[in-house]
């Protein structure tokens, strides 16, 4: 059988070109596919490394002509900055929106098709919009922040640095200070309290407006509901309250070259009415707290007499006799009797001496309070006026309830100034007082606070804030332009006097030393018509004791829109004190008052204040920023008071503006920039630096 052969005697296998071709693309395939691993994952450590390490700390997120904003990523801050990054107007914390532990970059602007805007949505927490506005002309730029929460119940909070900036405004405390940079307040409502009832409350004046040497304006939003808190030196933060309506933060920042444009950018930006003033007459005449502790009509009268009659035996001059509320009740009590005597033909006495009171020029203090023991409110109760007061409906469509509150020690009711019936009765009343006992200056008391949130009850939308206040003033503005307001916020326009917070009888920040930093503190919000705390201070209602406090005290109040007192001179030490008085009135009467009024007609025209920090004459002068002893009246008076117990002499720094200054007291001559060390001032003067060209 014959043996078969092998076709191919090769010892190499047979292989196609195809099966090749197939192995051949899978080895390339797996190849391709860990290079493209291999990039991914570098480019995943390139974005990572660009993020955390190799990404820049600050993004420009807009750009002026003169200022920027910046976000710095790591501290979540936004900062505005020159083009050139060489002076730092602000730094604005906003690190507490969202989560703080997770680095945001902040550069992707959903509003990038314009340049002047800027828009973000943060952590789906808050949604951020800015807008710059350039002016030109005055070379200020503005940037306006508004903060809206995604969700309810979001609070919104930034924090301004102190780091390097000295910041004014806002609200006066007790103690106040110039700069606010030391004090300290727990974050609370941003409104208007009665300091002597919450003493770490926020008193008056109070005005949504903050300013920093550095040449920045904060100005908050008038109409939101705002919290403030004051760290000591670190910042103060404004806070939004959480609500089922999603409330914004919303303010505006604007940057100018120096503190003293700013200001003047903000005061345009801050009241958009004309400016008016109210009685200068005022200004010239003191204020006399009258003493008494009577329980009738006529013994108030009496009172009134006689201590119209010591003034006129000391030779003081004409004033003003300030009654408190308590007195001018029994005032207006005696004067019903009378009416009604009259009616009767009965009481001769009364139909004698009632003239006499309107003889006196006197000055009555009322309120919005009205006690629930008295006749009147319970006939607003029959006649079914009980919406003169300010109640809450016992159901959705019940019956008013009026909201009772304490005042001076009494349970009371508050006038309902949204009701034009209530305001129509309340000025009535005035007028009645008015024509019967012919007083011209009326002290209107009790405005500060908000019944419904102190009571933890719904507020009605009318009232929210520091909306009363602001009506009240309005009430005030129509009784006259006498009339003094114990609490101002938006209100600085108008023709009022503004009554400062009272003061201890003492040396320290709540006594003596708070005068100046309250007095640049209201003239800075636009309140220069002040009535200053009596001289000697009258928080504890005591009689002044201390001769040198007294006398010091004096010489401030003498270069101050008004003198008020509480103290007779004649009842505080010998006849030096008497003597003095009336060489201070003299003063302030001859050189003062026409100071006043001739810089009163330049804040109409321009809201420049009247009474100025040392920084107005020379804004870019670190010096300057915190003097909180010395003022100016205006640019050509420089008043450097003693304020420590003791002294008879104390360091004085002359601004420099490229002129002179001259002391009132010897003619001496020192030149603008001089640090004056130990200069002399003896307890019966006070030191008067006049300016020279």
């Amino acid at each position: 059988m014959p043996h078969a052969r092998n076709r191919n005697p090769s010892p190499i296998p047979e292989v196609t070109w195809d099966t090749g071709l197939k192995e051949m693309n899978e080895t390339w395939k797996g190849a391709i596919a860990c290079l493209g691993v291999a990039v991914f994952f570098v480019m995943t450590i390139g974005i990572i490394y660009w993020q955390v390490v190799d990404q820049p700390n600050k993004n420009w997120i807009l750009r002026g002509t003169y200022s920027g904003l910046i976000w710095e990523r790591r501290t979540h801050s936004l900062v505005i900055q020159t083009l050139t990054e060489d002076n730092t107007y602000v730094e604005i914390d906003v690190g507490n929106v969202g989560n703080p532990d997770i680095e945001v970059p902040f550069v992707r602007n959903l509003c990038w098709l314009n340049k002047t805007e800027f828009c973000y949505t943060w952590d789906s927490v808050a949604e951020v919009k800015i807008s710059l506005e350039v002016n030109e002309e005055t070379e200020t730029e503005c940037y306006s922040m508004t903060w809206t929460p995604v969700h309810c119940h979001v609070e919104l909070k930034d924090c301004f640095s102190m780091t390097n900036v000295s910041w004014y405004g806002g609200a006066s405390v007790r103690g106040q200070t110039w700069p606010i940079n030391d004090q300290n307040a727990t974050m609370k409502p941003f409104i208007v309290s009665d300091l002597k009832d919450n003493p770490s409350g926020y008193g008056s004046a109070l005005e949504r407006y903050f300013l920093g040497s550095s040449g920045v304006a904060v100005l908050v939003s008038p109409d939101i509901p705002l919290q403030l808190g004051v760290e000591s030196r670190q910042q103060f933060c404004l806070q939004s309250l959480p609500s089922m309506e999603r409330l914004p933060l919303q303010y505006t920042v604007c940057v100018a070259q120096n503190v003293k444009a700013a200001h003047q950018e903000a005061v345009q930006q801050l009241s958009q009415h004309s400016r008016e003033l109210p009685n200068m007459k005022a200004l010239w005449l003191p204020f006399w707290k009258l003493l008494t502790n009577v329980d009738s009509g006529p013994k108030v009268e009496r009172e009134l007499r006689t201590f119209s009659n010591r003034l006129r035996r000391h030779q003081l001059g004409e004033g003003v006799i300030s009654l408190n509320e308590h007195s001018t009740n029994l005032l207006s009590d005696m004067d019903h009797d009378y009416l009604n005597s009259r009616k009767r033909g009965m009481s001769k006495r009364l139909t004698r001496d009632l003239p006499l009171v309107k003889l006196l020029n006197i000055s009555i203090s009322l309120s919005p309070f009205l006690g629930v023991d008295t006749t009147q409110f319970h006939t607003s109760l029959m006649d079914g006026s009980e919406a003169y007061w300010l109640s809450l409906p016992s159901a959705p469509q019940g019956q008013l309830i009026p909201v009772m509150s304490q005042w001076q020690g009494r349970y009371c009711v508050k006038l309902n100034i949204t009701n034009p019936g209530a305001v129509s009765w309340f000025l009535d009343g005035v007028g009645s007082l008015q024509a019967h006992l012919g007083m011209e200056y009326i002290m209107l008391e009790g405005g500060e606070g908000n019944l419904f949130e102190e009571q933890a009850l719904r507020v009605p939308h009318a009232l929210g804030g520091d909306k009363y206040i602001s009506l009240l003033a309005d009430l005030a503005t129509k009784i006259g332009d006498s009339t003094i307001m114990t609490a101002g916020t938006r209100s600085s326009h108008k023709p009022l006097f503004v009554r400062m917070t009272p003061l201890q009888s003492d040396w320290s920040p709540m006594g003596l030393k708070g005068i100046i930093p309250s007095l640049l503190h209201h003239t800075l919000l636009g309140y220069n018509f002040l009535i200053p705390d009596a001289v000697g201070g009258s928080l504890s209602g005591d009689l002044v004791t201390d001769e040198e406090l007294f006398i010091r005290w004096l010489e401030i109040a003498a270069f101050l829109p008004v003198i008020s007192f509480h103290t007779p001179p004649w009842v505080c030490g010998e006849d030096r004190v008497l003597n003095l008085t009336k060489i201070y009135i003299t003063k302030h009467q001859r050189d003062v008052v026409p100071l006043i009024e001739k810089y009163a007609v330049e804040w109409q025209m321009t809201g420049n204040p009247i009474y100025r920090p040392m920084w107005w004459l020379s804004p870019s002068d670190p010096m300057t920023f915190t003097i909180n002893d010395q003022f100016l009246i205006g640019d050509e008076v420089l008043v450097a008071p003693v304020v420590e117990k003791a002294a008879v002499q104390r360091d004085i720094y002359l601004p420099d503006g490229g002129f002179q200054w001259q002391d009132s007291r010897n003619a001496q001559v020192f030149d603008g920039g001089t640090f004056l060390q130990d200069y002399s001032v003896p307890l019966e003067e006070v030191a008067i630096f006049l300016r020279r060209s």
